[in-house]
């Protein structure tokens, strides 16, 4: 089984954005998988545990959840309750276009990358706030009158906004509660993500932070359901997928992701996307 079949890429977004209202009993367990595009999960009621990069978030009705391109992460579903949710997928470049230099959409979705928080817990009067929002987005989302596109466009933005209002104006620290993880497996998680290009041999890992090596790679595919190098190496691959996207020498990009072996590089590419990288930025650059 390839790492791609293992820890694959799920869904395809060619718009600015996707709205679903999603509401089952069928207890779908997914695989740890990834999205080349940013999700928000906005938890409605179930019996959910979201593990996103090593943390276990326990969902409470009403909770958000920011996912970027660069999360791998899972759902686990009890079946007993139906899971509900709203689900956006989110090109980052819609939220760029809309952006001004002192009113960045991102903002919230940088924070979460800067600071490793995914979940946001909202407060009575931001739950009201919210609901509104996802329920004009919805009801528009179902019409075709003259101009619909528009002002779904605009309902979402408005939306994106009292998010990112919320991340800068509310205490999050309470989120804190609904986090499970192991200290030493996030901050070795971190390492891996801030120094990808470095040598992140198991070796090197467990001398940095203190720990065996046995107890390192048992911590970690607990935390995780990775191998230490099956981790790694996805997310070079991702790393690499997303510097190809904006130009560049292929070899310089293998280099600055850590790889030291090109046609290894190829090689596990390949694998992994199902094509290499050099057909990857033809296809980028036939789309642009």
């Amino acid at each position: 089984m390839s790492y791609k079949d293992q820890y694959g890429k799920r869904g395809y977004l060619n718009e600015d954005f996707l709205f679903f209202y999603l509401k089952d009993s069928k207890g779908e367990q997914f695989e740890y998988h990834y999205h080349e595009f940013y999700k928000i999960i906005i938890f409605i009621s179930g019996k959910v545990t979201y593990l996103i990069e090593g943390k276990a978030y326990i969902l409470k009705p009403w909770d958000i959840l920011l996912i970027t391109d660069k999360d791998i992460h899972k759902a686990l579903i009890e079946t007993n309750e139906p899971y509900e949710r709203y689900i956006i997928w989110l090109n980052p470049k819609f939220l760029e276009k809309n952006s001004c230099s002192n009113n960045n959409l991102l903002t919230c979705f940088e924070h979460h990358f800067n600071y490793k928080e995914n979940l946001l817990s909202l407060s009575p009067d931001d739950k009201v706030t919210i609901k509104n929002n996802l329920l004009q987005l919805e009801n528009c989302c179902k019409n075709q009158l003259f101009g619909t596109s528009i002002e779904k466009n605009l309902l979402f933005l408005l939306f994106i906004i009292n998010l990112n209002r919320i991340f800068i104006y509310t205490d999050r620290s309470f989120c804190a509660l609904k986090i499970q993880f192991d200290e030493t497996v996030n901050k070795i998680i971190n390492y891996i993500n801030t120094n990808i290009n470095c040598n992140l041999t198991i070796e090197e890992l467990s001398k940095k932070f203190y720990i065996s090596k046995y107890t390192l790679m048992h911590k970690f595919k607990k935390q995780t359901g990775f191998t230490v190098h099956q981790f790694i190496l996805q997310k070079r691959l991702i790393a690499a997928s997303n510097l190809i996207k904006t130009g560049g020498s292929l070899s310089e990009i293998s280099y600055e992701c850590g790889f030291t072996d090109y046609s290894g590089f190829v090689r596990a590419f390949k694998r992994f996307y199902g094509l290499s990288p050099k057909q990857l930025q033809n296809k980028q650059s036939a789309s642009k």
